[in-house]
């Protein structure tokens, strides 16, 4: 494994992480989105504290997660059925 460790900032709190070297600039990305995030709700919606703030931030994140996860899958069967409808049409034999 080929370990770094980087510096970043969530909400002006820095964090100190071992990182993959191939994954250092998706957790930079990562984090300056929830960053970008955090500033949108800030601005736009009243909250108590970060915590109100980060809490909208990763229900944001999970939501749009889940929602992936499931047209992915919509996508690998409807990829699959096709498939074997094309198998079927070149008269190949399925396992």
């Amino acid at each position: 494994m080929d370990e770094i460790t980087i510096n970043i900032t969530l909400l002006d709190r820095p964090f100190r992480l071992s990182v993959l070297r191939a994954d250092e600039e998706r957790v930079r990305k990562a984090a300056s989105l929830i960053n970008e995030r955090v500033k949108f709700y800030a601005k736009h919606y009243a909250y108590k504290d970060a915590q109100d703030l980060l809490s909208m931030t990763a229900l944001q994140f999970a939501t749009s997660m889940v929602k992936m996860e499931s047209e992915l899958s919509f996508r690998d069967k409807d990829l699959e059925r096709k498939l074997n409808e094309l198998n079927t049409l070149l008269g190949v034999q399925q396992a």
